[in-house]
């Protein structure tokens, strides 16, 4: 083995995103041990209870049957996320996952899309999003690559579940390859004199966990990353001023829908998440202009079904740390930052955060460039998820109330606003890095909330206009026919459970 190589792991914190560590070093590592030290007397967040479509890659990765998954976790699949009351109060759009249409002349369709609206006889933009379509319908059915040009082949999906129940099931996976946990509140964190490098973590009874890598998540307050290291962190709140959330189950009353749903009230907005058994709620707010006996009265007043769980009041801060990776400690999850859960995107920033110290997995010596290689690809790729959900609050006419007041007219970040001023002018929509969001997303969301450009690329005129209608009808009959074939998102489920 080589002399330098990483051979002990400490995983400080349980939780999604502990567990998630856990399981996926375990299972791509050899000869290195793991441990994970958690305590059920701090408890963790477990609120996030839906994902994006890259859910699937993780789990893949580590060899986890669809079947069993969603047996075990609860699980609901997510076509999507439905958006009500976001531009302006009545308003309702659908953020699929997947394309719309397909690409014609070598341009993205929705080019060809706004040309033929502007020519006055265009289909509404669901209408071409086989993912709209099957959510509207209460429909599922697994993507089919293997039929180009079939409207299945541009569908993507996701997961809804119960997080903890997630949680424990990558807990069994890990601990039956080897991960060590082990209970106890951390009092202690012994450092090197001469590196900083964390040499151990120090429980109550007096055990000392020592490694040669620890991965903090320990959550918001940042145990190794922060109050040990002081790797700093940076304020975001200026532009997503929510910090506070309340969530709560209620009993299911209906079928689940294959998808998401986010609310957008006076001061914040409330989330609808269905599951197998039950519905999971939440309410995305801003102090300033609500306090917590209100917040949990408005989340209560909008439950379909009876309360199942006890409020969980959460108190957070939109921003990043400054290094999520700092000497012999990665931070992951709420340790490395935190965006609100409109998008979807906490799992899956752990889940990239795991990919990435995979990806630059180091050895003893700890070289500093791979360590600020990772930092400023983790910093990209936060702000840029950043941005997309600032899109959100910025996108809006609202005027009801002082906080949709200020996010409407609030400076944006001028990365975002670069991207709003090319789409007014031209429609044109740009995937920088392979961000996470693809142009089908942005578009969603800016036609959603009533952003359109001025006018189209102007390749989109070579198309004669007769082709053009023919080539928009035929798209929209194959959306209508596959659809109509599909089962109901219920039956899949049943067929699942039943297996």
């Amino acid at each position: 083995m080589d002399p330098l190589a990483i051979r002990s792991i400490v995983v400080v914190g349980g939780g999604t995103a502990g567990w998630m560590a856990a399981a996926a070093l375990s299972h791509m590592l050899t000869g290195v041990e793991i441990d994970l030290v958690e305590s059920e007397a701090i408890g963790t967040v477990g609120v996030g209870e839906a994902t994006i479509p890259h859910i699937l890659y993780f789990n893949r990765l580590l060899g986890i049957d669809e079947a069993e998954f969603i047996r075990q976790t609860g699980a609901t699949f997510k076509l999507g996320i439905e958006f009500v009351d976001w531009g302006r109060i009545g308003d309702r759009y659908f953020h699929p996952f997947g394309t719309y249409g397909q690409e014609m002349e070598g341009l993205h369709f929705h080019h060809f899309w706004y040309r033929q609206t502007r020519l006055g006889h265009a289909l509404p933009l669901d209408r071409f999003s086989i993912g709209a379509q099957a959510a509207a319908a209460g429909r599922f059915q697994r993507p089919d690559q293997a039929r180009p040009g079939s409207p299945l082949g541009t569908l993507n999906y996701a997961y809804q579940f119960d997080a903890g129940r997630y949680a424990r099931f990558l807990r069994e996976r890990a601990e039956a390859r080897g991960v060590r946990r082990s209970e106890g509140r951390i009092t202690t964190v012994r450092r090197a004199a001469e590196t900083g490098h964390v040499e151990a973590v120090v429980l109550e009874d007096g055990r000392a966990l020592g490694g040669d890598l620890f991965i903090d998540c320990s959550g918001f307050r940042g145990l190794l990353i922060d109050q040990t290291l002081a790797a700093g962190f940076e304020d975001w709140s200026h532009w997503l001023p929510c910090d506070r959330a309340v969530a709560r189950a209620c009993a299911r009353v209906d079928a689940p829908l294959p998808y998401t749903r986010a609310t957008a009230v006076a001061a914040g907005w409330r989330w609808r998440i269905p599951l197998q058994a039950r519905t999971g709620n939440g309410f995305v707010y801003c102090s300033h202009y609500c306090d917590d006996e209100a917040a949990l009265r408005s989340l209560d007043a909008a439950l379909d079904g009876e309360p199942l769980s006890n409020p969980n009041v959460l108190r957070f801060k939109a921003g990043l740390r400054r290094k999520a990776w700092d000497r012999n400690v990665v931070a992951l999850g709420l340790a490395a930052g935190f965006l609100e859960p409109l998008e979807s995107t906490s799992i899956h920033l752990i889940q990239s955060g795991i990919a990435r110290l995979l990806t630059n997995f180091p050895d003893r010596c700890f070289n500093q460039h791979d360590i600020d290689y990772y930092n400023r690809r983790t910093r990209i790729e936060y702000e840029q998820v950043r941005d997309f959900i600032i899109l959100h609050y910025a996108a809006t006419t609202r005027d009801d109330s002082p906080l949709w007041r200020h996010c409407r007219t609030m400076a944006l970040p001028a990365s975002l606003a670069e991207r709003i001023a090319i789409f007014r002018e031209n429609g044109r929509l740009y995937r920088h890095d392979n961000e996470l969001f693809s142009e089908t997303s942005w578009l969603a969301v800016l036609h959603g909330q009533g952003i359109a450009p001025k006018r189209q690329h102007p390749l989109a005129h070579q198309l004669p206009e007769q082709e053009l209608d023919r080539r928009m009808a035929h798209i929209a009959r194959a959306m209508d026919l596959t659809v109509e074939r599909m089962p109901s998102h219920q039956d899949i489920l049943d067929t699942i459970a039943g297996g």
